[in-house]
């Protein structure tokens, strides 16, 4: 059973999934020639793309079952976090089938795909032990805590993927300390070297 204190979590995240759910759909009819390609990097935005659908639908399942009366929490945690384990084991297959993980053809966007995929995988084996958990004792409220915190993390990762889909900018410490180093900075657009 949810908590009362944790309700309005759970109101508030419903909410915010459906409205990136419905952000991601504008967000891959505007992609959808990337997407229709039929090139090795075309399956990693499928990928990522499926990757932001299943994180987001994590998270709206997960609130909406919160939501129902009575104790659907445990048993809704349990199957999506079945479901999502299934996404992470053929995305992980098709990187491999496509060639993409192969020892010394490796880009490090691959690697950060697969190491997100990874990352789906902890967050659906927690979700899949904390649903259990209040399947065996239905008043766990630190297993709803800890389901709650996973729907948080699972909206970070799909707003991360979705913002790579669209080709967002990517700004990292180790890139940028690189160009500094070797003094490779951008100049403002119309601005005078020599000044």
């Amino acid at each position: 059973m949810v908590p009362d204190n944790i309700h309005d979590f759970f109101v508030a995240s419903a909410s915010v999934a459906g409205a990136l759910i419905g952000l991601l759909f504008v967000a891959i009819s505007v992609a959808g020639g990337r997407l229709a390609q039929g090139k090795a990097e075309t399956q990693v935005h499928r990928i990522r793309a499926t990757a932001a659908l299943t994180a987001f639908s994590n998270a709206l399942a997960v609130s909406l079952f919160a939501l129902v009366p009575g104790h659907k929490i445990g048993p809704a945690s349990v199957s999506v976090a079945a479901a999502g384990l299934a996404f992470v084991a053929a995305a992980l297959l098709s990187l491999v089938q496509m060639g993409l993980l192969r020892r010394g053809q490796v880009r490090w966007s691959i690697v950060r795909d697969a190491f997100f995929l990874v990352g789906l995988v902890v967050i659906f084996v927690l979700q899949l032990v904390e649903g259990l958990a209040i399947i065996a004792h239905a008043d766990d409220a630190d297993a709803v805590d800890t389901i709650a915190i996973l729907v948080i993390v699972c909206f970070l990762g799909g707003i991360g993927r979705s913002w790579e889909l669209i080709g967002g900018p990517q700004f990292g410490i180790g890139h940028e300390v690189t160009k500094l180093v070797r003094g490779q900075h951008d100049e403002p657009a119309g601005e005078d070297k020599t000044a």
